[in-house]
């Protein structure tokens, strides 16, 4: 149940980071926002509650939706609940049918999810471009990257200690 309330405070968090958080504006005019680095940590606490609650986690994912609907401008709402949404299901479908280890599950599921959800959000608010694409896309897989090498480690560590 941890798992699942510490995914919903997420969703409503980093809507409302998003929402408050000044876009930084790169050299090549694109924009991005530094709120990007905390969106992988979204994706992962995902996949830890579904492998708490199983499916049951789809229902958090739609009041991710809902919150993230009531948390901003009709444009940016729109975006961000679009984005969440196809992110979030590509996220959740890709770790679902994947029968790896844990780890490399996180990783997967990010490595579909955060591009997804990234060009999907920039596009519907007119921002998309490859580069401002890859840069948010490679800020959300931060997270995921850093979370993928503790588990991978403590699941070597649990092997080792098994042999």
């Amino acid at each position: 149940m941890f798992s699942l309330f510490t995914y919903m405070f997420l969703i409503v968090g980093v809507n409302y980071a998003f929402a408050c958080t000044p876009l930084v504006q790169l050299p090549t005019g694109d924009l991005w926002s530094p709120i990007s680095l905390l969106v992988g940590f979204v994706f992962v606490v995902r996949d830890y509650a579904q492998r708490r609650l199983g499916h049951h986690v789809l229902w958090a994912m739609l009041a991710g939706c809902v919150a993230s609907w009531y948390l901003a401008s009709p444009e940016l709402a729109l975006a961000s609940a679009l984005a969440f949404a196809v992110g979030e299901l590509a996220d959740w479908a890709l770790y679902t049918l994947t029968r790896r280890p844990f780890s490399q599950r996180i990783l997967l599921s990010s490595l579909l999810g955060a591009p997804l959800d990234s060009l999907v959000f920039l596009t519907c608010v007119g921002l998309a471009s490859p580069l401002a694409v890859s840069i948010m896309s490679l800020s959300k897989l931060a997270g995921a990257l850093l979370v993928f090498l503790l588990v991978r480690r403590r699941e070597q560590r649990i092997v080792c200690q098994q042999a």
